[in-house]
């Protein structure tokens, strides 16, 4: 069983659950509107909502808290690749692929295990036939977020 969250932080769409330990984050995890919020008095949690809640006003705002993402070479590859995918523009998983050298599932995967969501922007990562799923899922309230994000960078996908 994983550890407690640090922090539950409110967002537009819901919560984001965050671990972070060793002046890094080490997760965040997209959470239901029904989770309890948690406050963290830690100063790495605070910078990291002041920058989501700049997020959440502009989708252009950017990111430095440092964060360990912990996977393997292949999904660091993909990671990296969703990274230089620029606000407001969409990818397809088989883009990605053909980028790293893989197939499209492989891709999706890797996407869904993205410990960093928001700061990995693996929303911005779709279906060539269609928004695609999320974080493994491909209905309810994580796919739900994914319209959330996209629309709010601008992407009239949906």
């Amino acid at each position: 069983m994983p550890p407690p969250f640090e922090a539950v932080l409110e967002a537009p769409f819901g919560k984001l659950g965050v671990r972070a330990a060793g002046g890094a984050l080490r997760e965040l995890v997209y959470l239901p509107e029904s989770t309890p919020a948690v406050d963290s008095d830690d100063d790495l949690i605070r910078t990291l909502a002041r920058q989501l809640d700049a997020y959440y006003s502009n989708p252009n705002a950017t990111f430095d808290v440092p964060f360990a993402p912990a996977g393997t070479d292949f999904q660091r590859r993909v990671w990296n690749a969703i990274r230089a995918i620029p606000c407001g523009s969409v990818i397809t998983y088989g883009t990605i692929a053909k980028q790293i050298g893989s197939v499209p599932r492989a891709v999706g995967q890797a996407c869904g295990d993205n410990g960093f969501p928001i700061l990995i922007p693996c929303h911005r990562v779709v279906s060539a036939s269609g928004i695609g799923g999320f974080s493994h899922h491909t209905d309810g309230y994580l796919l739900n977020i994914k319209h959330w994000l996209l629309r709010h960078e601008g992407v009239m996908l949906i």
